[in-house]
């Protein structure tokens, strides 16, 4: 007895029909002299999809399946169709040059199919990963707080979908966006993958999720951060960069291996959360006007000095937008440039090509500089370059790694600096540190009691000009609650804490004599500026920011 095979049948039918219909295209092809090509076996580029939407290629029954810069790769239905011509003249006009190929329905439904594809981004000509469409933009406006970003990722991560990565890496990125986080964490640990943003400087948990889609996204990270995919065992850094409307916004990837695998973290250089005005950085009026002085002068070294993350940078920049004019020449060497400031010369440092700081900073001199920014002093070469410069007619802006003003002296002297030079060349060493700011939509009173009393009076009495505590309250501070407003997080935004030290004759003898930071700091005391556990003892009576935010940034013991 013979059984029939129905599905057996069904399919061979439709195999007759699409040869059939391939027949059909090719010999139609012919008659219009225009090549044919089968695209079921043939790859299709997803990038090239982009230069048309899908509503206007199934509308026009063709499709673009390749792309090499402007030369595009068109299929079509029939090379006489009205819309599929004007389409063509169109692409044409945005300066395409399109090679035409006949092709079947088929064909072009296998390529209209795999719009459903495509990533929110494209790889830009800069190799930036441009997430400028509507799609993300919308994703930042959807994003207010913690919970917008948790469910967004988490109704991605329900659809299982290898292709859908590429869009939890957008929603992550363009959530750091919207709740200005300056970096990313995704950790592997021993029962899932947990993904935290650093939000005013505190790392903040948003979600848990699975290693099968750490791994996809872990191999996306570096695709687009450049970085080789089959190193597991060995540490790695890339970068890379995603546009956001008119904004560009450079991410520095670091790959770290662990026991249970790589350690992702994403530092997310936004250039609108490094623009701030110089009034709004938290500098105390007085010192403030110690700073405007010492940055117009023509020559001197200003250093800003505090650990990673204290906002140096942002406060060289405060300076430099303070003190352009169209009539001088400003240079800066950076690693990496995180603000493009119009009018200003700016060179990246690239170490690993051999163009240091030393040799950028050698390299600006000889262009007639009139204010120079070097990103960093790390090394004596950096340090004698810079120093000579600020000795020669330069204004030259940079930063230290010190834990305090004072530390800025006996540290040059360490970097080989010869001492009497350190007090002709330097002006004003500055040090800093970022509190985050109450909330103040839900902050609360709290009467000043016991060790925090203790304390507050402790500083408070350590401040010998007393008309910095003129018209502010001793007998209460404020305390974080928590609310929608702020992420339920009780603080919002963050403020500079500040000290200074200028040089002047008492400062000059004491550099000469080797000094350490404690040396330094004794001879600053006539100078009767704020130290930095006394401005933030200021800042916190006033109800900016907690005690126990300015013990988690000063140490309040000194």
């Amino acid at each position: 007895m013979i059984e029939f095979d129905e599905e057996r049948q069904n399919e061979r039918v439709d195999a007759l029909h699409t040869k059939e219909e391939e027949e059909l295209a090719a010999a139609l092809a012919s008659k219009h002299g225009v090549p044919y090509l089968d695209l079921s076996t043939h790859p299709i580029d997803l990038d090239a999809l982009r230069v048309i939407k899908e509503e206007e290629a199934r509308d026009a029954e063709l499709a673009v399946f390749n792309a090499t810069d402007r030369n595009i790769d068109v299929g079509v239905l029939s090379p006489q169709n009205d819309k599929s011509l004007a389409l063509i003249e169109s692409l044409k006009q945005r300066g395409y040059q399109p090679e035409i190929f006949m092709v079947s329905h088929a064909s072009l439904k296998k390529v209209w199919d795999r719009y459903k594809d495509l990533s929110y981004s494209f790889e830009t000509k800069s190799g930036a990963l441009d997430i400028s469409n509507e799609e993300i933009l919308n994703v930042t406006k959807q994003v207010h707080s913690l919970e917008d970003i948790k469910k967004l990722i988490g109704d991605v991560l329900g659809l299982k979908r290898a292709y859908r990565i590429s869009k939890i890496l957008e929603i992550i990125l363009a959530g750091s966006v919207s709740l200005k986080a300056s970096d990313v964490h995704i950790e592997p640990e021993e029962s899932g993958v947990r993904l935290r943003y650093r939000l005013d400087g505190v790392l903040t948990d948003v979600l848990h999720f699975d290693k099968e889609t750490f791994d996809l996204l872990l191999s996306r990270i570096k695709l687009v951060s450049e970085l080789k995919l089959n190193v597991k065992e060995k540490a790695q850094d890339g970068r890379f960069s995603i546009k956001l409307g008119h904004i560009e916004i450079e991410v520095r990837t670091s790959l770290l291996p662990g026991p249970y695998g790589e350690s992702v973290v994403m530092r997310v250089l936004n250039p609108d959360a490094i623009a701030v005005e110089l009034e709004k950085l938290g500098i105390h009026p007085r010192l403030l006007e110690i700073i405007y002085k010492e940055i117009r002068k023509p020559n001197g070294l200003i250093l800003t000095t505090g650990p990673t993350g204290s906002g140096k940078t942002t406060t060289l920049y405060a300076f430099l937008k303070k003190i352009y004019t169209p009539d001088i020449k400003v240079i800066t060497i950076e690693n990496p440039i995180e603000y493009h400031l119009t009018g200003i010369v700016q060179t990246q440092a690239e170490p690993d090509k051999g163009y240091t700081f030393a040799e950028g900073l050698r390299s600006a001199l000889r262009q007639d500089p009139d204010v120079i920014m070097v990103g960093e002093i790390r090394d004596d070469e950096t340090a004698s370059v810079a120093i000579n410069a600020a000795l020669t007619g330069h204004l030259v802006l940079s930063t230290l790694h010190t834990n305090n003003a004072a530390g800025a002296f006996p540290r040059l002297l360490d970097l080989g600096v010869n001492s009497k030079v350190i007090s002709s060349a330097l002006s004003i060493s500055i040090a800093q540190r970022l509190a985050r700011t109450l909330c103040e939509a839900c902050k609360k009173e709290v009467v000043l009691e016991g060790e925090a009393k203790k304390t507050v009076e402790r500083i408070v009495g350590e401040i010998e000009d007393k008309t910095y505590l003129e018209g502010v309250q001793q007998e209460k501070v404020w305390a974080p609650v928590g609310c929608p407003e702020c992420n339920n997080l009780g603080y919002r935004g963050r403020i500079g804490i500040f000290e200074a030290v200028l040089v002047d004759s008492e400062i000059e003898k004491a550099v000469i004599e080797n000094p350490s930071e404690r040396d330094i700091r004794e001879a600053a005391k006539k100078q009767k500026l704020l130290t930095l556990p006394q401005d933030g003892v200021v800042k916190a009576l006033q109800g900016l920011t907690t005690l126990d935010e300015l013990d988690r940034v000063v140490d309040l013991s000194v």
